[in-house]
């Protein structure tokens, strides 16, 4: 089983800028799929960005394009989100997950959260106006 870590939210001003990490420990798969998703208070969890293990293809939600960008160190085992021009909107608690890419695919923020193997207990990043 892989253990996720995320670290880096916090509260920031509208405008503003964040780095999350992510930290994995554990055996990973040879080939998967991470990502970030995110759940607001009372909404359900909606992906955000993923990339697939080999650095081959990330894939944005469409509220992340342009304003966020996942990255990955996959020999320190990490994972980053960068996100610009954050906004009100964006205030969540940010998740990481993982999963084979024989079962997280595609590797897209589209996916089921429930389908999903393993996850963070996640970051709260908090975005005032």
């Amino acid at each position: 089983q892989v253990q996720l870590v995320e670290s880096g939210g916090g509260s920031v001003q509208a405008g503003g800028s964040m780095t999350l990490s992510c930290v994995a420990s554990g055996d990973m798969w040879s080939n998967f799929c991470w990502g970030w998703f995110r759940q607001a208070p009372g909404k359900e969890r909606e992906g955000v960005a993923t990339i697939e293990s080999d650095g081959s293809s990330t894939d944005y939600a469409a509220h992340a394009k342009g304003r966020f960008t996942i990255s990955q160190d996959k020999a320190k085992k990490i994972l980053y989100l960068h996100m610009n021009n954050l906004k009100p909107t964006d205030t969540a608690r940010y998740y990481c997950a993982t999963d084979a890419l024989v079962s997280w695919w595609p590797c897209s923020p589209q996916a089921r959260p429930d389908k999903i193997e393993d996850w963070g207990q996640g970051t709260l990043v908090t975005v005032s106006s």
